[in-house]
């Protein structure tokens, strides 16, 4: 596609559009590409969200609040595209799209709301879901720089507080140095939901949390799709690489299209 990059092993990236001042770029660039992977986890996170116990939402690779947007409000990721794609916003400056949209959420909110805080290192995204009212809190922070990574004495005192964690966007370039860092600074019972592509092997992050009492859970044989691939060459190594990790790509991978597998960790006792 136009704009993106080939990623590490064939992946595209797409970082141009990650850490803009607003969204706007995000939703058109993706929207040809049938971007889903929020919308597929919108249910489930709901769910788990309402059955941790009490606790703070951390979404990981939070960009701009997306899952905070779908988790907390009447609203579905079509609306948003739709939203982000009209050309009636797309002369606001961002200041202006972000007190439009506090708005627009506002109108939207769940009763059943919960906090919700987040973690990337898109400091531009995180601003922005701040200022429309998605997330309570938010860390620009990089996890991954080596096994000595620590969190900031601000986001070791919010992890204090949380209760789920989830992922969707980021299981290509988190690992379990980020799980490494941030578990040891939890004090509530913890779950995560994690949608992680295919191509990539979850195991070791599955280990790191088994280390501090989590037991995971994943039906590999249910899968959710992400978004449409580039081009035949990311489709040859999504193909490939999920060849390589002993599954199957036919159906799936080989009709076009990047699949997930949910992953949900809990509690040993539970």
């Amino acid at each position: 596609m136009s704009g993106s990059q080939p990623g590490t092993g064939g992946k595209a990236r797409f970082d141009d559009i990650y850490d803009q001042p607003d969204p706007r770029a995000y939703f058109r660039r993706l929207a040809p590409l049938e971007y889903e992977i929020p919308q597929q986890a919108q249910a489930i996170f709901r769910r788990a969200a309402a059955e941790r116990e009490g606790g703070t939402v951390l979404d990981l690779c939070c960009s701009y609040g997306i899952n905070a947007a779908l988790l907390n409000h009447d609203v579905t990721l079509a609306e948003l595209y739709a939203r982000y794609t009209d050309p009636a916003l797309s002369e606001l400056t961002p200041a202006e799209l972000a007190v439009r949209d506090k708005e627009f959420f506002a109108a939207r909110r769940r009763p059943d709301a919960a906090p919700v805080i987040g973690l990337d290192v898109a400091a531009h995204a995180l601003r922005y879901a701040r200022e429309a009212g998605l997330l309570d809190d938010a860390f620009a922070e990089n996890l991954e720089k080596g096994e000595a990574a620590t969190p900031s004495p601000r986001l070791r005192a919010a992890m204090a507080g949380v209760g789920l964690i989830t992922l969707t966007g980021g299981g290509s370039y988190l690992t379990r140095r980020t799980f490494a860092a941030l578990l040891p600074w939890a004090r509530r019972p913890l779950r995560i939901s994690a949608f992680v592509l295919r191509t990539v092997p979850y195991r070791p992050i599955e280990e790191c949390l088994a280390a501090h009492g989590l037991r995971t859970f994943s039906d590999p044989s249910r899968t959710y799709p992400q978004r449409l691939f580039t081009d035949a060459g990311e489709q040859r190594f999504a193909v490939e690489a999920v060849r390589a990790l002993g599954a199957d790509p036919e159906g799936r991978e080989t009709e076009g299209r990047f699949h997930t597998v949910l992953y949900e960790s809990v509690p040993e006792r539970s």
